[in-house]
Protein backbone atom coordinates (compact mmCIF):
# COMPACT_ATOMS: atom_id res chain seq x y z
CA UNK A 1 0.00 0.00 0.00
CA UNK A 2 1.46 3.47 -1.01
CA UNK A 3 2.11 5.70 2.00
CA UNK A 4 0.23 9.02 2.18
CA UNK A 5 2.25 12.01 2.15
CA UNK A 6 0.63 14.25 4.43
CA UNK A 7 -1.17 13.78 7.44
CA UNK A 8 -4.67 13.86 7.67
CA UNK A 9 -6.31 16.79 8.82
CA UNK A 10 -8.66 14.44 10.99
CA UNK A 11 -6.25 12.94 12.72
CA UNK A 12 -6.33 13.51 16.69
CA UNK A 13 -2.25 12.52 17.12
CA UNK A 14 0.02 15.60 17.84
CA UNK A 15 3.12 13.65 16.21
CA UNK A 16 5.33 16.27 13.93
CA UNK A 17 5.05 16.46 10.35
CA UNK A 18 7.32 14.95 8.67
CA UNK A 19 7.91 16.20 4.59
CA UNK A 20 8.90 12.90 2.98
CA UNK A 21 10.05 14.49 -0.22
CA UNK A 22 12.64 16.46 1.69
CA UNK A 23 16.17 15.45 0.40
CA UNK A 24 14.92 14.63 -3.20
CA UNK A 25 14.93 16.39 -6.27
CA UNK A 26 12.12 18.37 -8.28
CA UNK A 27 12.73 16.12 -11.21
CA UNK A 28 12.86 12.69 -9.34
CA UNK A 29 9.51 13.70 -7.58
CA UNK A 30 8.26 14.53 -11.11
CA UNK A 31 9.57 10.71 -12.63
CA UNK A 32 7.91 9.18 -9.73
CA UNK A 33 4.52 11.19 -10.43
CA UNK A 34 4.89 9.97 -14.20
CA UNK A 35 4.87 6.24 -12.90
CA UNK A 36 1.82 6.52 -11.04
CA UNK A 37 0.61 8.07 -13.65
CA UNK A 38 1.43 5.22 -15.64
CA UNK A 39 -0.08 2.99 -13.04
CA UNK A 40 -2.85 4.30 -12.36
CA UNK A 41 -3.85 4.27 -16.11
CA UNK A 42 -3.39 0.65 -16.40
CA UNK A 43 -5.09 -0.15 -13.05
CA UNK A 44 -6.91 2.61 -11.16
CA UNK A 45 -6.79 2.51 -7.55
CA UNK A 46 -7.32 4.70 -4.67
CA UNK A 47 -4.07 5.31 -2.93
CA UNK A 48 -2.42 5.92 -6.03
CA UNK A 49 -4.69 8.67 -7.06
CA UNK A 50 -4.27 9.70 -3.39
CA UNK A 51 -0.48 10.00 -3.92
CA UNK A 52 -0.76 11.66 -7.24
CA UNK A 53 -2.33 14.05 -5.53
CA UNK A 54 0.31 14.39 -3.02
CA UNK A 55 2.75 14.49 -5.13
CA UNK A 56 1.26 17.12 -7.39
CA UNK A 57 1.18 19.48 -4.48
CA UNK A 58 4.79 18.66 -3.76
CA UNK A 59 6.24 19.39 -7.10
CA UNK A 60 3.35 22.48 -6.85
CA UNK A 61 5.17 24.26 -4.08
CA UNK A 62 8.87 23.32 -5.61
CA UNK A 63 7.65 24.89 -8.57
CA UNK A 64 5.92 28.05 -6.71
CA UNK A 65 9.75 28.71 -4.57
CA UNK A 66 11.50 27.97 -8.04
CA UNK A 67 9.77 30.18 -10.30
CA UNK A 68 11.68 33.41 -12.28
CA UNK A 69 9.99 36.36 -13.41
CA UNK A 70 10.54 37.09 -17.29
CA UNK A 71 7.63 34.91 -18.55
CA UNK A 72 5.49 36.38 -21.68
CA UNK A 73 2.03 35.84 -22.80
CA UNK A 74 2.61 34.81 -26.92
CA UNK A 75 1.86 37.34 -29.49
CA UNK A 76 -1.78 37.63 -30.15
CA UNK A 77 -2.77 36.23 -33.84
CA UNK A 78 -6.37 38.15 -34.49
CA UNK A 79 -6.28 36.72 -37.87
CA UNK A 80 -6.77 33.58 -37.04
CA UNK A 81 -10.08 34.33 -34.91
CA UNK A 82 -13.45 33.63 -36.37
CA UNK A 83 -15.44 36.95 -37.02
CA UNK A 84 -18.28 38.18 -34.22
CA UNK A 85 -21.70 37.99 -35.26
CA UNK A 86 -23.38 39.37 -32.21
CA UNK A 87 -22.88 36.12 -30.11
CA UNK A 88 -19.38 34.44 -29.13
CA UNK A 89 -17.37 32.51 -31.79
CA UNK A 90 -16.36 29.54 -30.87
CA UNK A 91 -13.53 27.79 -32.40
CA UNK A 92 -13.00 23.89 -33.25
CA UNK A 93 -10.15 22.04 -30.73
CA UNK A 94 -7.97 21.34 -34.08
CA UNK A 95 -7.58 25.78 -34.05
CA UNK A 96 -6.89 25.97 -30.13
CA UNK A 97 -3.06 27.36 -30.13
CA UNK A 98 -1.84 29.94 -26.94
CA UNK A 99 -1.75 32.53 -30.05
CA UNK A 100 -4.86 32.37 -30.55
CA UNK A 101 -6.07 31.90 -27.15
CA UNK A 102 -4.66 35.17 -26.53
CA UNK A 103 -6.04 36.84 -28.82
CA UNK A 104 -9.32 35.56 -28.41
CA UNK A 105 -8.87 36.79 -24.71
CA UNK A 106 -7.67 40.84 -25.84
CA UNK A 107 -10.40 40.80 -28.19
CA UNK A 108 -13.31 39.39 -26.99
CA UNK A 109 -12.21 38.22 -23.10
CA UNK A 110 -12.80 34.63 -23.32
CA UNK A 111 -12.22 32.79 -26.38
CA UNK A 112 -15.05 29.38 -26.85
CA UNK A 113 -14.08 26.08 -28.14
CA UNK A 114 -16.50 24.10 -29.31
CA UNK A 115 -16.68 19.94 -28.74
CA UNK A 116 -12.73 21.02 -26.76
CA UNK A 117 -13.91 17.01 -25.46
CA UNK A 118 -15.26 14.48 -26.73
CA UNK A 119 -19.18 13.79 -25.60
CA UNK A 120 -18.86 10.82 -24.07
CA UNK A 121 -15.81 11.55 -22.33
CA UNK A 122 -17.84 14.78 -20.94
CA UNK A 123 -20.61 12.75 -19.74
CA UNK A 124 -18.32 10.76 -17.75
CA UNK A 125 -17.26 13.42 -15.99
CA UNK A 126 -20.80 14.35 -15.15
CA UNK A 127 -21.75 11.06 -13.87
CA UNK A 128 -18.06 10.99 -12.20
CA UNK A 129 -19.11 14.44 -10.22
CA UNK A 130 -23.20 12.48 -9.20
CA UNK A 131 -20.75 9.89 -7.35
CA UNK A 132 -18.43 12.57 -6.03
CA UNK A 133 -20.95 13.98 -4.30
CA UNK A 134 -22.52 10.44 -2.85
CA UNK A 135 -19.16 9.73 -2.04
CA UNK A 136 -19.06 12.74 -0.05
CA UNK A 137 -22.49 12.37 1.93
CA UNK A 138 -21.18 8.44 2.35
CA UNK A 139 -18.09 9.83 4.21
CA UNK A 140 -19.75 12.51 6.33
CA UNK A 141 -22.43 10.25 7.34
CA UNK A 142 -19.52 7.71 8.29
CA UNK A 143 -17.24 10.34 9.89
CA UNK A 144 -16.50 10.01 13.88
CA UNK A 145 -14.60 11.86 15.88
CA UNK A 146 -13.45 9.18 17.86
CA UNK A 147 -11.39 7.52 15.45
CA UNK A 148 -8.00 8.36 14.97
CA UNK A 149 -5.92 5.84 12.74
CA UNK A 150 -9.36 5.70 10.47
CA UNK A 151 -11.30 8.61 11.24
CA UNK A 152 -13.91 8.59 8.52
CA UNK A 153 -14.47 4.70 8.97
CA UNK A 154 -14.32 1.59 6.57
CA UNK A 155 -14.72 2.99 2.90
CA UNK A 156 -14.62 1.55 -0.06
CA UNK A 157 -12.56 1.87 -3.21
CA UNK A 158 -14.86 3.33 -5.43
CA UNK A 159 -15.75 5.61 -2.85
CA UNK A 160 -12.34 7.11 -1.71
CA UNK A 161 -11.20 7.34 -5.34
CA UNK A 162 -13.96 9.94 -5.83
CA UNK A 163 -13.68 11.92 -2.17
CA UNK A 164 -11.06 11.75 -0.42
CA UNK A 165 -9.91 14.79 1.46
CA UNK A 166 -6.89 16.41 0.61
CA UNK A 167 -4.58 17.70 3.12
CA UNK A 168 -1.81 20.28 2.19
CA UNK A 169 1.29 20.92 4.17
CA UNK A 170 0.48 23.07 7.33
CA UNK A 171 2.14 26.77 5.24
CA UNK A 172 -1.05 26.45 2.63
CA UNK A 173 -3.61 25.38 5.60
CA UNK A 174 -5.12 28.43 6.39
CA UNK A 175 -7.40 29.04 3.21
CA UNK A 176 -8.91 25.95 3.35
CA UNK A 177 -13.34 26.96 3.65
CA UNK A 178 -14.81 23.66 2.32
CA UNK A 179 -18.05 24.16 3.99
CA UNK A 180 -18.19 27.53 2.05
CA UNK A 181 -17.97 25.67 -1.32
CA UNK A 182 -20.27 22.47 -0.43
CA UNK A 183 -23.15 25.47 0.51
CA UNK A 184 -22.43 26.79 -2.96
CA UNK A 185 -23.01 22.92 -4.75
CA UNK A 186 -19.10 22.61 -5.67
CA UNK A 187 -16.58 20.06 -4.30
CA UNK A 188 -12.87 20.74 -4.51
CA UNK A 189 -11.28 18.39 -7.49
CA UNK A 190 -8.14 18.02 -5.40
CA UNK A 191 -11.10 16.28 -2.95
CA UNK A 192 -11.85 14.12 -5.65
CA UNK A 193 -8.55 12.36 -7.32
CA UNK A 194 -9.95 9.62 -9.57
CA UNK A 195 -11.57 12.89 -11.11
CA UNK A 196 -8.42 15.24 -10.81
CA UNK A 197 -6.60 12.14 -12.73
CA UNK A 198 -9.32 11.63 -15.45
CA UNK A 199 -9.62 15.60 -15.94
CA UNK A 200 -6.02 16.09 -16.78
CA UNK A 201 -5.64 13.11 -18.83
CA UNK A 202 -8.36 14.14 -21.05
CA UNK A 203 -7.20 17.63 -21.18
CA UNK A 204 -3.84 16.31 -22.47
CA UNK A 205 -5.52 13.98 -24.77
CA UNK A 206 -7.17 17.31 -26.32
CA UNK A 207 -3.84 19.10 -26.55
CA UNK A 208 -5.04 21.28 -24.15
CA UNK A 209 -2.18 21.02 -21.66
CA UNK A 210 0.18 21.91 -24.20
CA UNK A 211 -1.82 25.05 -25.02
CA UNK A 212 -2.05 26.14 -21.71
CA UNK A 213 1.52 25.96 -20.72
CA UNK A 214 1.96 28.37 -24.02
CA UNK A 215 -0.32 30.62 -22.61
CA UNK A 216 0.76 31.32 -19.82
CA UNK A 217 4.55 31.24 -20.92
CA UNK A 218 5.67 28.79 -18.02
CA UNK A 219 5.57 25.58 -16.30
CA UNK A 220 1.24 26.22 -14.54
CA UNK A 221 0.07 25.44 -11.56
CA UNK A 222 -3.52 24.57 -10.45
CA UNK A 223 -4.90 25.05 -6.95
CA UNK A 224 -7.20 23.38 -4.61
CA UNK A 225 -9.57 26.32 -4.32
CA UNK A 226 -9.79 27.53 -7.05
CA UNK A 227 -10.73 23.83 -8.86
CA UNK A 228 -14.14 22.94 -8.66
CA UNK A 229 -16.59 20.37 -9.59
CA UNK A 230 -20.08 22.40 -9.71
CA UNK A 231 -23.55 21.40 -9.83
CA UNK A 232 -25.75 24.50 -10.00
CA UNK A 233 -29.33 24.17 -9.66
CA UNK A 234 -31.74 26.67 -11.41
CA UNK A 235 -32.40 28.14 -7.99
CA UNK A 236 -28.64 29.61 -7.74
CA UNK A 237 -29.04 32.89 -8.36
CA UNK A 238 -26.49 35.51 -9.93
CA UNK A 239 -23.59 37.36 -9.11
CA UNK A 240 -21.75 39.26 -11.71
CA UNK A 241 -17.90 39.12 -10.51
CA UNK A 242 -14.28 39.26 -12.14
CA UNK A 243 -12.06 36.79 -10.15
CA UNK A 244 -9.05 38.89 -10.44
CA UNK A 245 -10.86 41.02 -7.41
CA UNK A 246 -9.90 38.50 -4.71
CA UNK A 247 -6.86 36.20 -6.16
CA UNK A 248 -4.88 40.00 -6.80
CA UNK A 249 -1.55 40.28 -9.35
CA UNK A 250 -1.89 36.91 -11.16
CA UNK A 251 -1.37 35.43 -14.79
CA UNK A 252 -4.31 33.55 -14.82
CA UNK A 253 -6.31 30.98 -16.98
CA UNK A 254 -9.27 29.74 -16.39
CA UNK A 255 -10.76 26.73 -18.14
CA UNK A 256 -14.63 26.34 -17.43
CA UNK A 257 -15.88 23.20 -19.39
CA UNK A 258 -19.64 22.22 -19.51
CA UNK A 259 -20.73 18.77 -18.96
CA UNK A 260 -24.08 19.08 -19.54
CA UNK A 261 -26.27 20.97 -22.02
CA UNK A 262 -27.03 24.49 -20.58
CA UNK A 263 -27.70 28.17 -21.36
CA UNK A 264 -30.80 27.87 -22.47
CA UNK A 265 -34.53 27.63 -20.66
CA UNK A 266 -33.12 23.78 -19.46
CA UNK A 267 -30.33 24.78 -17.40
CA UNK A 268 -28.35 27.30 -15.90
CA UNK A 269 -25.65 29.26 -17.97
CA UNK A 270 -23.06 31.78 -18.12
CA UNK A 271 -24.21 35.35 -19.10
CA UNK A 272 -20.71 37.07 -19.80
CA UNK A 273 -19.69 40.51 -20.80
CA UNK A 274 -17.93 39.62 -24.63
CA UNK A 275 -15.25 42.26 -24.62
CA UNK A 276 -11.51 43.42 -23.00
CA UNK A 277 -11.94 44.97 -19.69
CA UNK A 278 -8.11 47.10 -18.92
CA UNK A 279 -9.02 46.43 -15.00
CA UNK A 280 -10.90 45.57 -12.35
CA UNK A 281 -14.68 47.69 -11.67
CA UNK A 282 -16.13 49.03 -8.85
CA UNK A 283 -17.81 46.43 -7.05
CA UNK A 284 -19.89 46.04 -3.69
CA UNK A 285 -22.68 48.34 -4.68
CA UNK A 286 -26.00 48.71 -3.30
CA UNK A 287 -28.23 45.22 -3.77
CA UNK A 288 -24.87 43.05 -4.03
CA UNK A 289 -23.91 40.18 -1.78
CA UNK A 290 -20.37 40.41 -1.58
CA UNK A 291 -17.53 43.53 -1.51
CA UNK A 292 -16.56 42.09 -4.80
CA UNK A 293 -20.13 41.44 -6.28
CA UNK A 294 -20.36 43.68 -9.42
CA UNK A 295 -24.33 44.96 -9.94
CA UNK A 296 -26.42 44.28 -13.19
CA UNK A 297 -25.80 48.04 -13.83
CA UNK A 298 -22.27 47.90 -13.87
CA UNK A 299 -22.52 45.02 -15.47
CA UNK A 300 -24.18 46.39 -18.59
CA UNK A 301 -22.58 49.58 -18.79
CA UNK A 302 -19.22 47.62 -18.95
CA UNK A 303 -20.74 45.73 -21.95
CA UNK A 304 -21.51 48.58 -24.00
CA UNK A 305 -22.86 48.40 -27.37
CA UNK A 306 -22.05 44.71 -27.31
CA UNK A 307 -24.21 43.57 -25.01
CA UNK A 308 -24.04 41.07 -22.64
CA UNK A 309 -24.24 37.17 -23.94
CA UNK A 310 -25.83 34.06 -22.69
CA UNK A 311 -24.03 31.12 -24.79
CA UNK A 312 -25.50 27.71 -24.91
CA UNK A 313 -23.02 25.04 -24.15
CA UNK A 314 -23.11 21.47 -24.83
CA UNK A 315 -21.26 18.70 -23.08
CA UNK A 316 -17.30 19.39 -23.93
CA UNK A 317 -17.67 22.75 -25.25
CA UNK A 318 -14.90 25.11 -23.19
CA UNK A 319 -15.15 28.61 -22.15
CA UNK A 320 -11.45 29.92 -21.42
CA UNK A 321 -11.10 33.55 -19.89
CA UNK A 322 -8.56 34.99 -17.20
CA UNK A 323 -9.21 37.28 -14.13
CA UNK A 324 -10.61 40.04 -15.44
CA UNK A 325 -13.58 38.58 -17.46
CA UNK A 326 -16.79 39.21 -16.60
CA UNK A 327 -19.77 36.95 -15.63
CA UNK A 328 -22.09 35.67 -13.39
CA UNK A 329 -24.21 32.25 -13.26
CA UNK A 330 -27.41 32.55 -15.44
CA UNK A 331 -30.01 30.90 -13.23
CA UNK A 332 -33.35 31.51 -13.02
CA UNK A 333 -36.15 29.43 -10.74
CA UNK A 334 -37.74 28.51 -14.23
CA UNK A 335 -35.08 26.01 -15.69
CA UNK A 336 -36.00 22.15 -15.51
CA UNK A 337 -32.22 21.05 -14.77
CA UNK A 338 -29.31 21.37 -13.18
CA UNK A 339 -25.94 22.42 -14.84
CA UNK A 340 -22.60 20.17 -14.57
CA UNK A 341 -19.62 22.22 -14.98
CA UNK A 342 -15.90 21.49 -14.34
CA UNK A 343 -13.93 25.31 -13.19
CA UNK A 344 -10.57 24.90 -13.15
CA UNK A 345 -8.07 27.85 -12.77
CA UNK A 346 -4.41 27.69 -13.80
CA UNK A 347 -1.42 29.96 -13.07
CA UNK A 348 1.84 31.39 -14.30
CA UNK A 349 4.72 30.04 -10.96
CA UNK A 350 5.64 33.39 -11.13
CA UNK A 351 2.61 34.68 -10.24
CA UNK A 352 0.39 32.40 -8.62
CA UNK A 353 -1.93 33.53 -5.79
CA UNK A 354 0.22 33.21 -2.59
CA UNK A 355 -2.99 32.04 -0.42
CA UNK A 356 -4.22 28.97 -2.31
CA UNK A 357 -2.74 25.05 -2.39
CA UNK A 358 -0.84 24.40 -5.39
CA UNK A 359 -0.59 21.87 -7.63
CA UNK A 360 1.78 20.98 -10.31
CA UNK A 361 -0.65 20.63 -13.61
Amino acid sequence: MLKSLFRSRRSATAEPEIDPTEGRSTEELIEELESLKQRNQERPDADTEVKVVELRHAIGIRRLDEAQAGAAYPEPTFDRLPDRNGDLAGIGPAELSPEVLRAGILRDGCLLIRGALDRDTALSLAEGIDRAFQAREKAQANFSRERVDDPWGPRENADRMYYSEFTPTPRFRKALSRDWIQTGGGLWIADSPHLLFEMLGAFDRAGLGAAIRGYLGEPPLMTVQKCTLRKVDPDAGRGWHQDGAFMGDVRALNVWLSLSHCGDDEAPGMDVVPRRLDGILASGQEGTDFDWSISEQVAEEAAGETGIVRPVFEPGDMLLFDDLFLHTTAAEPSMRNSRMAIESWFFGASAAPEQYSPLAA
